[in-house]
């Protein structure tokens, strides 16, 4: 038996052997894989010593086996060995044995969590590639168009060489764009877009009179008019998700709507939507109406409802049921407490944006559902759209759900592997780091008041930027980081803003953010999929410095942020600033706990013996956002198997 050392922490020879047999399941995989890994290089003098024309013969060979239905894994060795030479002569990148681990780990359906600045976007050619030798189609789905083009832009030449071809769907693309895109190997696009041209396509089939092979949506194309419009999808095959926390999860309570316009009178519903915005301050919390926190749900008393029935109403509101008033002045004040302008959403071009609460981004072409859209359309004083009804509709779930084989690969999945366990059958596989991760993590500091905690951040700023260390500073929404901004100016210090507003600089902006002296202000993980590489003398200095201005409501957006910093055994810290006045304890335990910590904080009680509260406001939070999931998925199982029984079509057939 041969020994031989671990590689990257990945045990290789007879370690593999032990540990594929005693250690763990993690352990288990790892060495297993290990081992293939010993298979792939082998392989690799002889690919090195073959021409350009000979790795695509190898290639299409590959492809031929795995079209006659020889077993993928069985090819696996050569195709990534393949896949790395490719990378090497094309784009100049090998991939590292940590990287074609964490390839293994996505072929085989799993969900791996790898450090930023690991090459998540070189990883993913490996189970692209194995999976599109089928000839059946592989998708990437990622979080917006920019990182989609980009990756595929990049990626072709690794394709290319193999004999493979890569198309993109942009949401600018037209039908016949996304038919020849989907048509390719391998196709990159958003989850958003993938969702609507299912769809699309799905209305498309109904009213050709064209029936479903299956509950899964398979088409039976045989009975396609080749002449007429034909649908852009053809199947689901494999996908692999990027961000998959994001999109897996933080996306999972936002379906994918696709509207049709009703028969009500339009004059009316805006007419209503801007009186119910127009009356808002005339309501008192506790005497007109009663708010939930935990559910955040506005419901008037029986004052409340007097008040809207003696309020002057203009001679178009004549006909409006009492019972939608009160629900349009509910949902008006709802509206107003909770959705505000540059947290929730932006104004842009007369339009109402709404920004992705996790990601920091505007969330291009999303409404809100139940008129909460058109109620904040309203209190801007901007055009009303008139709500929809619902043509089609899926859920993020129900859409992953759909493909054969599934896999996603992020940053911080652990945290979340019950979830996507319970819900997507899928093992979350922490792949080791290429190099050690050099990151040190300050102690926390919690202030009385946010003023003092800015001052402070502030303060902390000017020393390292003084010192020439680049910091990355994140905050929670666009209007503090506005608030951050000016208190910077006013210190002199030279920065970068990077929230909604500027998000086509948005890779330039944090690929720059490691530059010595560097000041970048971030709204929540703004930057994902971009790496921070540290300029000239940065390491020697400690490296780039990140700072977590309060906790998110999901650990894992805190630790996204956190590992911007120490990418590929680079030195860096992060220090993570709290103050008792901090929205997540509003969220966590309600306005009066928020009220009396506020309290605490003006009679001079040391603020930091307070720090496990907020952790614990955070955790609070998180378990009400895993039960709301858990109950969307419930309910949504539930309505699709009613929905089957009486031979309708879930996706179409949805009621308002």
């Amino acid at each position: 038996m041969t020994i031989s050392s671990p590689v990257n922490g990945i045990p290789t020879g007879w370690k593999a052997d032990v540990l594929s047999l005693l250690g763990g399941p993690i352990k288990r995989r790892l060495a297993q894989w290990g081992k293939v890994l010993s298979q792939i290089s082998v392989l690799e003098p002889t690919l090195q010593g073959e021409a350009n024309r000979d790795l695509k013969k190898r290639s299409l060979s590959l492809k031929y086996r795995a079209k006659s239905g020889e077993v993928l894994a069985k090819l696996l060795p050569e195709a990534f060995a393949l896949v790395r030479e490719a990378a090497v002569r094309t784009i100049g990148q090998r991939h590292y044995d940590v990287q074609m681990i964490g390839g293994m780990a996505l072929f085989n359906g799993c969900i791996a969590e790898m450090e930023t600045g690991e090459g998540k976007t070189l990883t993913a050619t490996l189970p692209l590639y194995m999976h599109a030798l089928v000839g059946k189609g592989a998708h990437l789905a990622t979080v917006n168009d920019y990182l989609a083009e980009r990756d595929a832009n990049f990626l072709r030449p690794v394709y290319d060489l193999l004999g493979l071809t890569v198309g993109t769907i942009l949401t600018k693309h037209t039908s016949k764009d996304r038919r020849a895109a989907y048509a390719c190997d391998i196709t990159y696009g958003t989850a958003k877009e993938f969702g609507f041209d299912f769809l699309r396509d799905r209305l498309l089939l109904r009213r050709m009179g064209v029936s479903q092979a299956s509950i899964f949506g398979e088409i039976t194309s045989a009975r396609l008019d080749p002449t007429s419009e034909q649908p852009v999808q053809r199947g689901a095959h494999f996908c692999l998700v990027d961000e998959a926390d994001s999109i897996l999860i933080d996306e999972a309570r936002t379906p994918l709507i696709i509207g049709s316009l009703g028969d009500k009178a339009i004059e009316k519903i805006v007419g209503t939507y801007r009186w119910a915005a127009e009356s808002v301050p005339r309501f008192v919390e506790d005497q007109h109406y009663e708010y939930e926190h935990d559910d955040k749900k506005v419901e008037l008393t029986a004052s409340g409802r007097q008040l809207v029935r003696t309020l002057p109403k203009p001679d178009i509101l004549a006909t409006v049921g009492l019972i939608d008033l009160y629900q349009y002045v509910e949902r008006a004040i709802k509206v107003d407490r909770d959705f505000l302008l540059d947290r929730q959403y932006v104004v842009k071009e007369g339009e109402i944006i709404i920004v992705d609460e996790n990601t920091g981004r505007l969330a291009e072409g999303r409404k809100w559902r139940d008129g909460i859209h058109q109620a904040i359309e309203a209190k801007e004083r901007i055009e009303v759209t008139v709500p929809t009804g619902q043509a089609a509709r899926i859920t993020v779930q129900d859409l992953f759900l759909r493909y054969e084989h599934l896999a996603g690969m992020t940053g911080t999945a652990m945290t979340a592997s019950r979830e996507f366990r319970k819900v997507y059958k899928k093992v979350v596989v922490p792949v080791p780091t290429n190099r050690a991760c050099q990151r040190k993590r300050l102690p926390e500091l919690v202030y009385a008041h946010a003023d003092d905690k800015w001052n402070a951040i502030v303060e902390e700023t000017v020393e390292l930027h003084r010192q020439g260390r680049p910091v990355l500073i994140g905050t929670r929404s666009i209007d503090k980081s506005v608030i951050l901004s000016k208190l910077l100016a006013d210190k002199g210090i030279e920065h970068k803003v990077l929230n909604a507003h500027e998000v086509a600089a948005e890779a330039d902006i944090v690929a720059l953010a490691g530059l010595p002296g560097k000041v970048t202000v971030a709204t929540n993980m703004a930057g994902r999929g971009t790496d921070i590489k540290l300029g000239s003398g940065v390491a020697d200095l400690g490296g780039l410095h990140v700072i977590c201005t309060e906790l998110h409501d999901s650990a894992r957006i805190d630790r996204q942020l956190m590992g911007r910093c120490g990418r590929q055994g680079d030195p860096g810290t992060v220090r993570q600033y709290m103050s008792l006045d901090d929205d997540v304890i509003r969220t966590g335990f309600g306005p009066e706990t928020a009220e009396k910590m506020t309290a605490l904080g003006e009679k001079g009680t040391n603020p930091q013996q307070y720090l496990g509260l907020l952790q614990r406001a955070q955790r609070k939070v998180e378990r009400r956002h895993l039960r709301d999931r858990f109950v969307l998925l419930y309910h949504e199982k539930e309505r699709k198997k009613m929905q089957r029984e009486m031979g309708q079509d879930p996706y179409l057939d949805t009621p308002d």
